[in-house]
């Protein structure tokens, strides 16, 4: 087939053809600049676990190991109000422990504390936890802060590193100006200095707000204009606080204005943001340099030395493309969507498009016609409905946090509310910033008799655990992502057998038998433990990341079916005239499902 076409270099379209070579499906992609990344430290990404996890199996590792920095922790300040500590994941017999003061901050007494259920007012501010924290359900993980030339570069490279470099061709100083579509494939017409046609099989608009795809296609984009506005310098100096980040409601001194923001970058550097009225007057080099100063005295009681790197003002909207598909085109990035209020991250929910449509259109790709347009269909059912959630919360957010009043008729805990919220977006946390679900995804399977509940929810992320594979190779979950079905068997004390036994005995070989036969390629895997998952709980975990099912036991009908639904093909009850307990009896038929339990007891 005709490789698929990606419009636009930066991190989102980048990852995508990653993404696709990683699954043996070439890409073109079409940068209308250089080739060559402006240096901006100051146009900083924040990226989830689950989205820098995704950015290293692509080969950014070095970007997240060498440029990007993770927050200890996140600092919650008000004028005249106790400086409070919010840590990003709860600390074991929390409830248990003590707050204490830990010196003096200008605006009030400064108090550490750690997250308890019970030791309000921090209970309801810190992250973690599951499910729901910035480290999900497998500990504490802070978000990632890194410069996006920084990533956009590392996705260069990784790409430059291609053990085959046909599979990623990426084409520069060539600006889309014409598409066309048909039964078989896509047609683009790009102008510059090597104006040409290019043939591809799909065709991925990753060109940016104003984008060339979706005003080619007749997308509508409507949505909200200057939603918030922020002053930022990036520069390098000692704060009160190093590694963790900062947010400072109305300050005491001059010129703090209603919000400002510090987040930690590598090498003693920090992004700091100010929050601008929507629609105010022009901000100066001087009147910036201004605000930096008061803030740095403001927190550090006389103006710390500091080397300014990087400034500017940026504005943020908030849209959403009417459609994310069309025939053989899509939409991913800010050329769907446009967000960031209160701590939304937009790049974030970019790298979730690409990790989202990589697989199916891999899949579709590999297979050809048959049930690939429910599969494709999804994409936009699941990413499309996850982002009209994020803005929606932010939406009934806005007016309460910016609108001066209102907040006991909206939330319950009056003034604790307003942190809460304010915190949720910057720490991966509720509905403004954990990562989404998928659970009336079309893809879901239909509920079937072996299906047991676990702690992650059907259509959420799973938990990061640690597995092994039958040759032995331990590793994160992960970092087995994004190259098809994961079967993943819950089975404690396998880590001290001698693998040469574990990988015949009990339920393995007819595990594994099940997960050959399987509609999609399936790779098996086993863990000691998973969070509330019995022993022997039998996990699938599409290629994203996101829980299929979980079995009581090994149910290859049951688990094929599933497969069979996640590549959107037949969903209904799962039925195999070979399945031995068909024609038996009931009796019959418990027996053989008492002998199979028994098979799966003897794996510990």
């Amino acid at each position: 087939m005709d490789p698929v076409i990606i419009v636009g270099a930066g991190p989102v379209g980048l990852a995508l053809s990653l993404a696709l070579a990683a699954q043996a499906v070439p890409s073109v992609v079409l940068d209308e600049g250089t080739g060559k990344d402006e240096y901006r430290p100051a146009r900083t990404a924040v990226l989830r676990p689950d989205t820098a996890a995704f950015v290293e199996r692509l080969g950014g590792a070095a970007a997240v190991r060498d440029e990007g920095a993770r927050w200890d922790g996140w600092r919650s300040m008000r004028r005249k109000q106790l400086v409070r500590h919010i840590a990003f994941a709860g600390v074991e017999n929390a409830r248990d422990s003590e707050v204490r003061p830990s010196g003096d901050v200008r605006g009030g007494e400064a108090w550490r504390g750690v997250r308890g259920e019970e030791a309000a007012p921090l209970d309801d501010m810190a992250g973690g936890g599951p499910g729901g924290g910035p480290g999900g359900e497998d500990g504490p993980v802070s978000p990632l802060h890194l410069p996006q030339h920084a990533l956009t570069r590392a996705l260069r490279a990784a790409i430059a590193s291609l053990p085959a470099r046909d599979l990623v061709q990426v084409v520069t100083d060539s600006r889309l100006d014409a598409l066309e579509q048909d039964a078989s494939g896509v047609t683009a017409h790009t102008r510059g200095p090597g104006s040409t046609w290019w043939r591809g099989s799909y065709l991925v608009g990753c060109d940016g707000a104003r984008s060339t795809v979706r005003k080619l296609l007749g997308i509508r984009f409507p949505g909200r204009t200057a939603v918030e506005r922020h002053a930022v310098a990036m520069l390098r100096t000692e704060l009160p606080w190093p590694g963790e980040g900062v947010l400072h409601r109305q300050p005491p001194w001059r010129g703090g204005g209603d919000e400002v923001t510090a987040r930690p970058l590598p090498d003693g550097g920090w992004r700091l943001d100010w929050l601008l009225p929507p629609r105010g007057e022009l901000v100066t080099p001087d009147a910036l340099v201004w605000r930096i100063r008061e803030t740095l005295t403001g927190w550090c009681d006389d103006t710390p030395v500091y080397e300014l790197i990087d400034t500017g003002v940026y504005t943020l909207h908030h849209r959403l493309a009417r459609r994310w598909r069309v025939d053989r085109a899509f939409l991913a990035g800010d050329a769907a969507h446009l967000l960031g209020a209160l701590g939304t991250q937009g790049l974030d929910e970019g790298l979730r498009d690409a990790e989202n449509l990589a697989w199916k259109l891999a899949l579709t790709w590999h297979q050809g016609q048959g049930p690939s347009d429910a599969l494709l269909d999804s994409y936009q059912a699941e990413r499309r409905t996850a982002v009209a959630a994020r803005l929606r919360a932010a939406d009934q957010s806005l007016p309460v946090l910016r609108g001066g009043g209102g907040l006991r008729s909206y939330l319950r805990g009056g003034s604790r509310g307003h942190d809460a919220l304010l915190t949720d977006g910057h720490v991966g946390r509720g509905p403004l910033g954990a990562p989404p679900s998928y659970p009336l995804s079309p893809l879901a399977p239909v509920e079937a008799e072996g299906h047991v509940a676990v702690g992650t929810a059907f259509g959420a992320p799973v938990a990061d655990v640690q597995v092994t594979a039958p040759d032995g190779t331990a590793g994160r979950l992960r970092d087995r992502l994004g190259q098809g079905l994961l079967v993943v068997l819950v089975a404690p004390g396998t880590g001290v057998w001698d693998r040469r036994h574990w990988r015949t005995a009990g339920v393995m070989p007819r595990l594994a038998e099940a997960v050959e036969g399987l509609p999609l390629r399936g790779e098996l895997l086993v863990t000691e433990a998973y969070p509330g998952a019995p022993a022997h709980t039998v996990l699938l975990v599409r290629p994203d990341g996101h829980l299929a099912a979980a079995f009581a036991g090994v149910r290859p009908v049951e688990l094929h079916a599933a497969a069979d639904a996640i590549r959107g093909g037949a969903v209904g009850e799962p039925t195999d005239p070979g399945d031995p307990c068909d024609d038996a009896s009931d009796d019959e038929a418990q027996a053989l499902r008492t002998e199979h339990r028994d098979e799966a007891a003897k794996v510990t």
